[in-house]
C-alpha cells in the first residue's frame, strides 16, 4: 500500500492494517501471546505494548504541540538515531504486564489515536513543521508511521517470528 496522501487514505490505512492485525491476532492462545520469540525476545504481547507506547507518544507529541510545546521526541533522553535504544526501554518498561492490561490499552489506545485523526481538518495533515516537534514532516507521516504502517510491521513481524519459533 503506497503512503497515504490524503485523510481519507490515511484513514483506510490505520483501519485496514489493524484489522489485518487484529485478525491475525484473533487466531492466537493467550499462551502464544505470551511465549517469546514473536519478534527477537518480545512476546506478542510485547509487541502491542510496543505500539501502545508509540501510540502514546504521539498523541502526547501532539497535544504539547497544541499547547505551543515543543516535547522531546521521539522520548525524554533519546533522539531519532536512538531508536533500538529507545525500543529496548520500551520492552523494559511494559515485560511485565499482564496480557489482559495490554490487551484492554491496546485497543483503547487504537480508538484514541482513530479518533484525533479523524477529527483532525485534511488541511492540517499534510503542512510540513505545523508543529516545532515535527521538524519538516507532516502530521500524516507520524499517523502513517505510528498506525497503519506500525500495524503492518508488527503483523508481519509476529508471523514470521512464530513461523521461525514453530519451525525450531
Amino acid at each position: 500500500m503506497p503512503r497515504p496522501t490524503n485523510k481519507k487514505a490515511l484513514i483506510e490505512e490505520m483501519k485496514t492494517e489493524r484489522a489485518a492485525l487484529e485478525k491475525f491476532l484473533a487466531a492466537l492462545t493467550p499462551e502464544q501471546m505470551i511465549q517469546p520469540g514473536a519478534l527477537g525476545e518480545w512476546s506478542v504481547k510485547d509487541v502491542l505494548a510496543h505500539l501502545i507506547e508509540w501510540e502514546q507518544m504521539f498523541l502526547g507529541w501532539y497535544a504539547a504541540g497544541l499547547r505551543g510545546e515543543r516535547p522531546p521526541t521521539p522520548a525524554e533522553g533519546y533522539n531519532w538515531g536512538q531508536l533500538p535504544a529507545l525500543n529496548k526501554a520500551i520492552y523494559k518498561k511494559h515485560r511485565e504486564r499482564s496480557l489482559e492490561d495490554v490487551l484492554q490499552q491496546f485497543q483503547a489506545s487504537y480508538l484514541q489515536t482513530l479518533e484525533l485523526v479523524e477529527s483532525l481538518p485534511e488541511s492540517d495533515l499534510f503542512v510540513r513543521g505545523l508543529y516545532s516537534w515535527m521538524g519538516q514532516n507532516h502530521l500524516a507521516a507520524f499517523i502513517h508511521a505510528n498506525g497503519g504502517a506500525h500495524y503492518k510491521w508488527a503483523r508481519e513481524g509476529i508471523r514470521k517470528g512464530m513461523r521461525n519459533r514453530e519451525g525450531q
